[in-house]
Parts: structure tokens; C-alpha cells; sequence
């Protein structure tokens, strides 16, 4: 027996287990099978005389409607664990039976999928019959709809009736990420052609899936996981009488096919088939299950490296190690499964360099995370010289850890044992760590010294012209990658495919870019070989923001500036191009030197004014651990992966999206300027041209408070304006620097929430630091405020100075040092500002008599005094920011 595919067989059949709630809501035919079904999988309520959760009863149903597109695995005849309905056995055990009579369970497998759909929920071991099975649909449940878990977070116990938003019952998009407060239809009909309309979406969907992969059943199911996820992500899992809806049906399908498999698995290796069931029943305090959590460290470093062709290749680099960290953390993970022979809805979570994957909890598990462990560090030594690594942490767990009542403490454990394993990187004090760096100085080539891109690693290569290792040109292949190909293959051998792979094998994988979804495809002999293990599409989603292409979706920040219809590639606005030998017209990508020109304006007599800088934007959610571990009042597995999925498809789908395709309140398309430099997890690292990457943080944190509805859910970010050709490591130092002063940013007072948290939700510019809203003001409604008027003055002839706006720059540091009473000569500022608006019209708007001309100056001298006097009185130093907004703007 395979035991992947015999594993991943379970899986799939706990996968499907609620496909039902699908089929059901969408009133699919059921050519007059319903009876039966019902009597099959549907528990009988002998006190009210009719069969309940009949939703199971469509589950053959649906699941033949599966099969007939052509493009489902066969599950027909006898494949282990299962076997078909027509073998002569006591108890036949098909897949589909398995995953239809999760109310109903008798068999072995059926009690495997039963046990954990009730783990997956949280529930009790003895509440099978009480919560479970003896639930009703409520009267209106095929209109209800998901709640968001963001909402209820830190506020304890709260009624549904009390919660406000909800998702809209359509795909995934970048937009339906958003939760809405008016998407409940009015009746049951409108809201059943919802359903049937995701129904046709899944069916029509599931045909792109390519044929070939079908045989290859893991490599099948993550294509199949992301059809999934865009059909189900917004459709409730459980819409019973006195049960809030929310938790997704995508959710709750995954963690129950990632509990289920572990739990075959765990007793598979015990062969305990004879007494099973009844251990299934009654053995939930076992720790049978094993949660491994993995997590890169050293990232930050790694991206940001520096070398003598750094700044050359800026713009290469930058996506290219970011993209391969990424990478490096889906092998890993991939690593990880493949030892363990486990499927790919085991990975629960894969996010930002770290992931959980659900095992089984037996010796062999155990040892297969020690040899993956070793494997790790050895790449990581060998290839980076420990500059990154990936750590492992393990935590046994039983079926009643997942319990409502006892979750808690589980992800208590969960964060200890990997804040244990961050503080052990590469095991160095263990005898069995291989001493790499005691021959680190004899890898150096005398000829060729050290990687010009990397500045430390020995280099390996002088291709490119200059001496390179190996694991840098990866990354500039991948930065070129990425502009032209939007998929992924993952194979064991390189020399199989057509096109060309990496230089490096990334913990035994060979990676190689491919075109499209159709090239893709035409690997089918070498799927059907188990050659193809992967094959991952990237690509961002369109303005319309449709996601599933056919392939496995994996969202990494792919978003690379481009030149195109709306720009020069040769403009003045540009000045002198950079790397005009390396310029490629075929996909011609945006070097920081041009981003650093995007915000450049051309004025009535032909010269380009504005700053020529990049700003480097950097951030993440304000306490995110607790979050996790105390923010929901009965927290469930499925819960806890439904945040984290959630929390980084903001930042690794909407994020990038919104960039490409954003638009400002003008209707135009600013933030399509800016390099997604990584974006996932809950962290988020951007450059941009200086003032239109100001107005996206803006954005940001706007639609960011829409998403999560909830005041107590914030992020900080802090940001740094330089010029193009500061080094990348800078960026990110200065960056950090200012994201750690939104961190500490306390405010006129301190904000401390319940758990005695100070709630950062700041802003870091020019060292100045502000709540968000603030910022709003400040850079928004200040600055339109005042180029409006001096945009008044200007056309009156006063034309904004330099000077005067040094001055006023001076007077906000005066209204600062004299809201904290350091100096009494600083309150004069009033008088000063007075003095000096006056100098600044009465200049350059001369009366000469002209009554109207006075009543302008006169009307400008109180319109802008007023703003001023207003603005010192309210921000005091922090209104330097719009002044420097003003400022840089201006500059020819």
C-alpha cells in the first residue's frame, strides 16, 4: 500500500465531508435518489419521526456530480484504506460513504472522518449526541451568512445577533475579502441562487484542472485545495439552531481532513484495527496527534544583503530573495510532508516564513522531523552560512486539547515550544551539528574572492561577468522570473523538464518558472510519474480579481513596476536612465531610480518639480500573539486557522492587488509605482515613490479598519524617505528604525486596553509620529487645505518660497517646545507667524491702489494665517508633515 495516497484518500473523503452544505443550499438534482441517501447517511430522530441533517444525503449525489466532469480522482474500485460498496466484505467502506456518514458512523472510517469534523469544531467527547447530531438547521439557514471572526474579537461573549458584518456569499477576489453590514438576502430563494451559482463555479472550475493530475492524487489535491478555498471561503460551515455561522465551510473542510488523516495515520501505526472504533469513542485524551510548526529566521538580513553590484540590481534582488525566502519556506514544507507521506491539507498554515502541518504522533514522525531538521540546517549552513534557518517545533496533542474549553491552552503551548525553537538555531552546542564553517575561509576561490551580489558568501561563478555564488544568481534569475512567468514546477529531477531549472536544488526540489497554465499542463507523463510533485501558480489577479487559474494558487507578492502605455520610457521626467544596457523592452521593469521619479509634475513653464526619492514603508499588526491566544471567547482549530489565513490574505492578496490596480480618490492608478517587497503573514515591507507611497499608507490603514471592523485589531507602520541610490540594507535599518518608534508611540496619553496592552495604531514620518488618525488629518485633509490656498496666493501673484516655508517649519518646532513649556520665548510663535504670512503676500501682491487686489490680499492674509493659526494650536510640531510634504513637492 502507498501510504501517501492511501493517506491523502482519507483526507479527501474528510475534505468532502460537508460538500453537502454546498449541494444542498444550492438545490442541486438529485434525479429522485433522496430517500435512499436519507436512510443511508442520516441519523433518525425517533421522537419527532424524521431524519435529520439530511444536508448528508446529497453528499453521493454531489459527489457523483464531481466525478462526471472527468477531472476527479477514481475513487471507485478498491483503494486502500478504501474499498468499493461491491466488495464482499461486513462492512463495505467506500470514500464516499466515509465522507457521508459523519452523523451516522459505524465503520472504522467512518468514525475516523466523524471524530475529526467534531475536533475540527471543538467539540467534547460526550457532546456526539447532545450538540452534535441532535442540532437543527435553523429556519432561515440557507440565508444565513458568515460572520467575521475580526469583529468578535476581545469582547467575550457576544450574541449573533449583535454582530454587525458579514461576508457576501461569492468567489474569493481581492473585494470579497470585505466584510458588509446589508448582505443577508430577503429570502430563501435569493439566497439559494447564490448557492447554486458557487455550485456552477465549482463544477465549470474543477474542468481546468489539468486531466493528467488527476492520477497523481496528492499533486491534485492542492490544485483541488485552491478551487476550494475560491468557492467556499465565504459560505458558513455550520448554520444550525443556536450555532453562530462562523467558521467557513473552506476552513473547516481543511482542518477536518488535516485531523482526519492524522488520526488514520496514529492508528494504522498502532494496528489497532480490531478495537478502533471504540478507541476512536472513548480514546480522546491520547495525545495522537503531532503539531509541527515551522518558522524562518534571519529573513530581514537575508533580503536586505548587500554586496559591491547590490545597487545595480537593486530592483532584481529585492523581489528575487524575497520570492526565494518564500520558496524556501514551500519546500520546506513541502520537505516536511513528503517525509511524512502526508498530503498537502495538512499544512494548515503556511504564511511569512512560517507554517503548521498536523502529523501523526508515532516514533517514525518523530524521527522523520529530526533527519528533515538536520536537512534543514545543513542547507541553510552550506548554502547561506547560517545567516537564515528553519526551526522545528513539535507539540503532542489529544482530541480533547481542541476542545472549546481547552484550545486555549494548546496554542499557549504552541507559542512556547516555537519560542523554544527560535532560541536553538542550528543546534550548534549538539555534537551531530556538521562543523560546515570550520572549512568556511578554504570555499573562497583565489581568483574569484567573495560574491559581488552578497558581499560575504563565497563566490562560485564569474558568469554574469563578476564573481557570484550560486544561491545570488538564483535570485536574479527569479527577479527576471517573475516578470514573465507566473508559475511554478516542483519535480525531483531537473533534467525531465523543458524548460531550464534554478542552479540550486532547494532541500532536494528542483525548481523551474514556467510560462503558463497550459505549459504546465503538458507535464502530464511526468505527473502520472510522480516525478511533478507541485506545480504552483503565483500570478496576481486581475482588475476583475478572479483567482483560480487551474493550478495550486500560492500567494506571494509577485508585483513588479512595469513601463507601460502610461509612461515615457525615455522622459525627462526620468532624467538620465540607469542600467540602460541591461534594459529590457520586452518586459521593461521600473528601476528604483524611476520609481524615485514617479511623483515628479510638470508645471506651466516645463520644468519637473518634486523630490526625486524613494520611501521605504514597513509594517505590521499591533499585538498580534495575543491576538491569537486570548482574543476569541471559545476558540476553536478552525478558528485559530481562519485568522491566520485571513490576517495574510489582506497583505499577500489584497495588498499586492491594490497596488497594481488601486486607484486614489482622483481615479487615478498612484500605487501601481510600488515594489512589493514581501507582504504576508501580518508584516508588509514597501517601496515607492516618495509621495504616492505616503497616500498608500493612508489607504492602507483605511481599508485595513475595514476589514477587520474591530477598533482593537490596528497595525503601525513606519517609514523612511531617501534617495534611490542608498543601499537596500539602509532601508530597511531606517525603515525598522521608524516602525520601532510606532511601536512605543503612546500619544497625549496612554491608550491601554484590557489586557494592559498599549494600543500603538501610529504612523512614523520625518521622526515625527502620530496616531492614524491623526495622519488622516494631517496628510490628507492639512495638505489639501493648504495647497489650495497657497495655490490662491501663487495665482495672485505670491508665489510659494522656499524660505517662507523654512520659516514656518521653525514656527512648528516653536509651537512644539511650547506646548511642553520649555522655552517662554518660543509662545510668541502666533506673533512670528503673523509677521511672516504678511512679508510672504504683501511682497509679491502689490495693490497699487486696485481695491479688489486688497480685498484679495486681505482675504488670503486671514485665510492662511487662520489654517496656520488653527494648525500650530492643534499639531504643533507634527504639522511638519504636511509643511514637508509641501516641500519636497516643490523642489525643482
Amino acid at each position: 500500500m502507498d501510504l501517501l495516497d492511501a493517506t491523502t484518500r482519507v483526507a479527501l473523503s474528510a475534505y468532502l465531508h460537508d460538500l453537502v452544505k454546498l449541494a444542498e443550499r444550492a438545490n442541486i438534482d438529485h434525479g429522485g435518489r433522496l430517500d435512499a441517501h436519507k436512510t443511508l447517511y442520516c441519523p433518525w430522530q425517533y421522537q419527532g419521526g424524521y431524519h435529520s441533517h439530511v444536508h448528508a444525503a446529497y453528499t453521493g449525489i454531489a459527489w457523483d456530480a464531481l466525478e462526471a466532469t472527468g477531472h476527479f480522482p477514481d475513487l471507485k474500485g478498491n483503494c486502500p484504506p478504501f474499498v468499493s460498496i461491491d466488495t464482499d466484505v461486513n462492512l463495505p467502506d467506500s470514500a464516499v460513504n466515509a465522507a457521508a456518514a459523519h452523523h451516522k458512523p459505524d465503520t472504522f472510517l467512518q468514525w475516523v472522518v466523524a471524530t475529526a469534523d467534531r475536533v475540527a469544531s471543538g467539540f467534547e467527547r460526550d457532546e456526539f449526541d447532545i450538540r452534535y447530531n441532535n442540532a437543527r438547521e435553523r429556519d432561515n439557514h440557507y440565508r444565513a451568512r458568515l460572520l467575521t471572526l475580526f469583529e468578535q474579537i476581545g469582547k467575550g461573549e457576544i450574541t449573533e445577533g449583535d454582530l454587525n458584518w458579514r461576508y457576501l456569499l461569492e468567489p474569493l477576489t481581492p473585494q470579497s475579502l470585505f466584510p458588509h453590514t446589508d448582505c443577508t438576502p430577503s429570502d430563501d430563494a435569493a439566497a439559494r441562487a447564490e448557492y447554486h451559482r458557487l455550485w456552477e463555479q465549482l463544477l465549470t472550475d474543477l474542468k481546468r484542472i489539468p486531466k493528467s493530475h488527476c492520477e497523481n492524487l496528492s499533486l491534485w489535491l492542492d490544485h483541488f485545495d485552491a478551487l476550494w478555498l475560491t468557492v467556499c471561503h465565504a459560505i458558513p460551515a455550520a448554520t444550525a439552531f443556536g450555532v453562530k455561522p462562523e467558521v467557513s465551510l473552506y476552513d473547516h473542510s481543511k482542518a477536518t481532513a488535516a485531523l482526519a488523516a492524522a488520526l488514520w495515520r496514529w492508528h494504522h501505526a498502532q494496528d489497532k484495527q480490531a478495537q478502533a472504533v471504540a478507541d476512536l469513542k472513548n480514546g480522546w485524551d491520547e495525545k495522537k496527534f503531532l503539531l509541527i510548526q515551522g518558522d524562518f529566521f534571519g529573513i530581514q538580513n537575508f533580503i536586505f544583503a548587500e554586496g559591491g553590484e547590490t545597487n545595480k540590481h537593486a530592483h532584481k534582488l529585492l523581489r528575487g530573495r524575497s520570492f526565494q525566502v518564500s520558496l524556501l519556506a514551500e519546500c520546506a514544507a513541502l520537505t516536511l510532508l513528503d517525509s511524512l507521506s502526508l498530503p498537502p491539507t495538512s499544512q494548515i498554515i503556511n504564511a511569512a516564513g512560517k507554517f503548521l502541518i498536523v502529523a501523526p504522533n508515532t516514533d517514525k514522525t518523530h524521527e522523520a522531523i529530526k533527519a528533515t531538521q538536520k536537512a534543514f540546517y545543513d542547507w541553510c549552513l552550506q548554502h547561506t552560512y547560517g545567516e537564515i534557518g528553519i526551526g522545528l517545533a513539535a507539540t503532542p496533542a489529544s482530541c480533547n486539547d481542541f476542545a472549546q474549553k481547552r484550545f486555549g491552552n494548546l496554542t499557549k503551548r504552541l507559542f512556547e515550544a516555537l519560542d523554544i525553537a527560535k532560541h536553538q538555531r542550528f543546534n550548534l552546542c549538539n555534537a551531530d551539528t556538521p562543523a560546515i564553517f570550520s572549512g568556511f575561509l578554504h570555499q573562497f576561490n583565489n581568483n574569484l574572492g567573495v560574491c559581488k551580489i552578497n558581499g560575504r558568501y563565497p563566490a562560485e561563478s564569474d558568469s554574469p561577468g563578476y564573481a557570484i555564488s550560486h544561491l545570488a544568481k538564483d535570485q536574479i534569475e527569479i527577479g527576471k522570473a517573475l516578470t514573465k512567468r507566473a508559475r511554478v514546477l516542483v519535480s525531483r529531477e531537473a533534467d525531465s523538464l523543458k524548460q531550464k531549472s534554478l542552479g540550486l536544488n532547494y532541500f532536494g526540489w528542483r525548481i523551474t518558472f514556467v510560462d503558463d497554465a497550459e505549459a504546465s499542463g503538458h507535464y502530464g507523463q511526468l505527473a502520472k510519474e510522480r516525478k511533478l510533485i507541485r506545480c504552483w501558480d503565483f500570478s496576481l489577479p486581475q482588475e476583475e480579481g478572479k483567482i483560480f487559474g487551474g493550478l495550486a494558487k500560492r500567494f506571494v507578492n509577485t508585483y513588479v513596476p512595469q513601463f507601460d502605455k502610461l509612461d515615457k520610457v525615455v522622459s525627462e521626467k526620468y532624467g538620465r536612465r540607469q542600467e540602460d544596457e541591461n534594459f529590457d523592452r520586452e518586459y521593461p521593469i521600473k528601476t528604483l531610480h524611476d520609481l524615485a521619479c514617479e511623483d515628479r509634475q510638470l508645471d506651466g513653464n516645463g520644468r519637473w518639480h518634486s523630490e526625486i526619492a524613494l520611501l521605504t514603508l514597513k509594517g505590521d499588526v499591533d499585538n498580534l500573539g495575543d491576538l491569537f491566544q486570548k482574543g476569541l471567547e471559545k476558540p476553536t482549530f478552525a478558528k485559530w486557522a481562519s485568522l491566520s489565513r485571513q490576517i495574510n490574505l489582506f497583505f499577500a492578496l489584497w495588498l499586492p492587488w491594490f497596488c497594481e490596480h488601486g486607484k486614489d480618490n482622483k481615479d487615478i492608478a498612484r500605487y501601481r509605482n510600488t515594489y512589493t517587497v514581501f507582504a504576508g503573514g501580518d508584516d508588509f515591507f514597501l517601496i515607492g515613490p516618495w509621495r504616492s507611497t505616503i497616500a498608500l499608507a493612508g489607504e492602507m490603514q483605511k481599508h485595513f479598519e475595514r476589514y477587520v471592523v474591530n477598533p482593537g485589531i490596528t497595525f503601525s507602520a513606519g517609514m523612511s524617505m531617501t534617495q534611490p541610490k542608498i543601499p537596500a540594507k539602509h532601508l530597511a535599518r531606517s525603515a525598522e528604525n521608524a516602525l520601532g518608534q510606532s511601536k512605543a508611540y503612546k500619544g497625549k496619553k496612554d491608550i491601554i486596553d484590557n489586557e494592559g496592552n498599549l494600543l500603538k495604531n501610529a504612523a512614523t514620518l520625518w521622526n515625527q509620529t502620530v496616531s492614524w488618525q491623526d495622519w488622516h488629518v494631517l496628510l490628507s485633509e492639512r495638505v489639501d487645505k493648504l495647497e489650495m490656498l497657497l495655490d490662491q496666493a501663487e495665482k495672485n501673484g505670491a508665489k510659494l518660497s522656499t524660505s517662507y516655508l523654512y520659516d514656518l517649519l521653525q514656527l512648528a518646532d516653536k509651537a512644539e517646545r511650547a506646548r511642553l513649556g520649555k522655552n517662554p520665548e518660543d509662545s510668541l510663535w502666533r506673533s512670528q507667524l503673523v509677521y511672516r504670512t504678511t512679508r510672504f503676500i504683501g511682497d509679491r501682491i502689490k495693490s497699487n491702489g486696485d481695491v479688489n487686489t486688497n480685498n484679495r490680499r486681505k482675504q488670503l492674509l486671514e485665510a492662511i494665517n487662520q489654517e496656520f493659526t488653527e494648525a500650530f494650536g492643534i499639531h504643533h510640531g507634527t504639522y511638519r508633515l504636511p509643511l514637508s510634504i509641501l516641500l519636497y513637492s516643490n523642489r525643482e
